[in-house]
């Protein structure tokens, strides 16, 4: 059972999944001929399918949360089971396709992060099924449901192809600036 100090949070949620699946059927339909166009047309759909699939998560469990009686356990433990469903077939998928390549290892380590988020979900939502009255397990399930708004935001934000900043590429960056204004200083001092 939800316990009553956690209801607003999912009234919330639940508003905020709904918003979020609404801008992203947006974002796909305005960047639809783009994503079809582009070359890595299969990890776009893997994409986008994640997002909206984190998301869905979230509504699901937020909309059962809601309703009185004990239906958050079962709807945790259904909504996880089917994205773990989901990541075996997306993995699948880039198998067939021979894209099991370095080009998508970022992806691949969202999917494994959703992967770890289901399978925690199931487990908490089995344990919601066992021990109906312990609001830990409930806990556990929201503190998910956020990661899922999490993971969704960030596989739409790369589905749009908006710009990202990653520590590891910036690095690299400086270090190569500054190797190269080094050389152009010392190019350009006169010789003895």
């Amino acid at each position: 059972m939800v316990p009553e100090s956690i209801h607003e949070f999912f009234v919330a949620s639940s508003g905020v999944a709904g918003a979020l699946i609404g801008l992203l059927f947006v974002a796909i339909s305005v960047s639809a001929e783009r994503l079809a166009r582009t070359e890595g047309a299969q990890i776009h759909r893997i994409r986008a399918v994640a997002a909206l699939t984190a998301f869905t998560n979230a509504l699901v469990v937020s909309l059962f949360a809601l309703i009185p009686g004990h239906k958050i356990g079962p709807a945790a433990t259904a909504v996880a089971a089917s994205g773990l469903i989901f990541i075996g077939a997306v993995l699948l998928s880039l198998i067939r396709l021979h894209q099991v390549r370095w080009s998508v290892v970022r992806d691949m380590l969202f999917l494994i992060g959703l992967a770890v988020v289901f399978a925690a979900q199931l487990i908490a939502g089995l344990a919601v099924l066992a021990q109906p009255r312990n609001p830990g397990d409930v806990n556990e399930i929201a503190i998910l449901v956020i990661i899922c708004f999490l993971i969704g935001i960030a596989r739409a934000w790369v589905l749009i192809g908006a710009p990202s900043i990653v520590i590891g590429k910036e690095i690299t960056a400086l270090f190569q600036d500054r190797k190269r204004r080094t050389e152009d200083a010392e190019g350009e001092q006169p010789s003895p």
